[in-house]
């Protein structure tokens, strides 16, 4: 049987591709500890919980293509309290991030067509991208640098005649840097200048640390008409299963063809748009909360790695993710090793290699992703159990 060469050359996901060693491992009583992907142990607020369960429906009924008229207008009071002014037909609601990404890279690209990315970059766009086929044009940031973003020449380098827009994740999924203000509107200039879209992934813009804030793109001035932001829920609240995100664009004409897409797939889910809707009234405190718990265990993740000799990593500014450059000649082998034939008093740890993260042939072939959304006990765990696991696969 011949398949489509579009599924033939699909990645597997770096996140979720050593899910079956770690099943096995699991199979054999061990007790793995999952950092390798970025579902919290934070708890989903009540509010969401109990919208949940009281809804007031006889009938789960398909709804509106761009979504609940009432979810959308209240959104804008959200994104006001963040210092962005929308209006509710900015804002087209998505099944999840993910769906808005790629309607984004479906929107912006033709066949053929490129998006520059900072690299290491969201692992899924490479899945989107061959989707949509669409080429994503990298520029490397480096670990020695903190993964800060490149300057403007390094971008405008990147530009053909392909070129559609520039993509950045701010804060970053997989490195959690945040981008400077100052660095956003340089980009803000290029953009203009080469008749470009601005698009960022902010789906993490309440988890930045030590005082600093996020800037997002869509309060850039200069490139109000240019410029689209994916955001999601999934991480804000703690409800990754939920699948609801949001696309926002003042271009009316782009949020037209959009909803021509949303339309196909006819409506995102309804009962979980509700749910949304439910804790946006959400008191400050649960966020402030959560800040200092996720800034706890960056403190202590990155402490603790920084002690293992030969472990390199930059310190996250936001997000709850850490890259690590291990001594090991291949991430991924040592990934495997962990769950197949590690552990340490019936435990180990599941780690996301980072190669996947990179398009570059060979680039962070000796580092991982590491999600710090364990609890600190858990977490402090981890940290010994890698240390222990890098004395052993060295040893060998």
């Amino acid at each position: 049987m011949r398949y489509s060469q579009r599924i033939r050359e699909m990645a597997e996901s770096p996140i979720r591709k050593l899910a079956p060693h770690a099943e096995s491992a699991k199979e054999r009583g061990i007790t793995v500890y999952h950092l390798n992907i970025g579902q919290p142990d934070i708890k989903t607020p009540k509010q969401m919980l109990q919208a949940i369960h009281s809804m007031p429906l006889d009938i789960i009924a398909y709804g509106p293509s761009e979504g609940l008229p009432s979810y959308r207008r209240r959104l804008p009071e959200y994104y006001a309290s963040k210092g962005i002014h929308l209006t509710y037909e900015d804002i087209l609601i998505t099944t999840a991030g993910s769906e808005a990404l790629l309607f984004l890279l479906m929107a912006l690209c033709d066949h053929g067509d490129e998006l520059i990315v900072p690299e290491p970059y969201y692992a899924n766009m490479n899945g989107f991208s061959s989707m949509a086929g669409v080429t994503l044009v990298p520029v490397r940031t480096r670990i020695e640098d903190g993964f800060s973003l490149p300057d403007t020449p390094a971008f405008a380098a990147a530009v053909t005649e392909r070129t559609r827009g520039i993509l950045i994740c701010n804060p970053n999924n997989p490195t959690g840097a945040v981008y400077q203000e100052s660095q956003l509107h340089e980009l803000a200039g290029l953009v203009k200048e080469k008749d470009l879209f601005l698009a960022a992934d902010e789906v993490y813009r309440e988890f930045v640390y030590d005082g600093k804030t996020h800037t997002s793109i869509l309060s850039l001035p200069a490139i109000q008409d240019r410029t689209v932001v994916v955001d999601s829920i999934s991480k804000r609240y703690s409800a990754c299963g939920a699948r609801i995100g949001t696309f926002i664009s003042r271009d009316r004409g782009l949020l037209a063809g959009v909803l021509k897409m949303a339309q196909a797939r006819l409506c995102p889910p309804t009962v979980e748009q509700m749910a949304a809707e439910a804790v946006l009234d959400l008191d400050q405190s649960y966020f402030d909360d959560v800040l200092k718990e996720y800034q706890l265990r960056r403190d202590i993740l990155y402490q603790g790695l920084s002690s293992i000799p030969g472990v390199v990593c930059s310190k996250p500014a936001g997000a709850f993710y850490l890259v690590a450059r291990l001594p090991v000649d291949e991430a991924e082998k040592f990934a495997v090793f962990m769950l197949r034939d590690f552990s340490h008093e019936g435990k180990t740890v599941m780690l996301a290699p980072a190669s996947g993260f990179y398009q570059t042939p060979g680039a962070g072939r000796d580092e991982v992703r590491i999600a710090y959304v364990l609890n600190v006990r858990d977490l402090e765990q981890s940290i010994d159990i890698i240390r222990r696991g890098l004395e052993a696969y060295r040893s060998r």
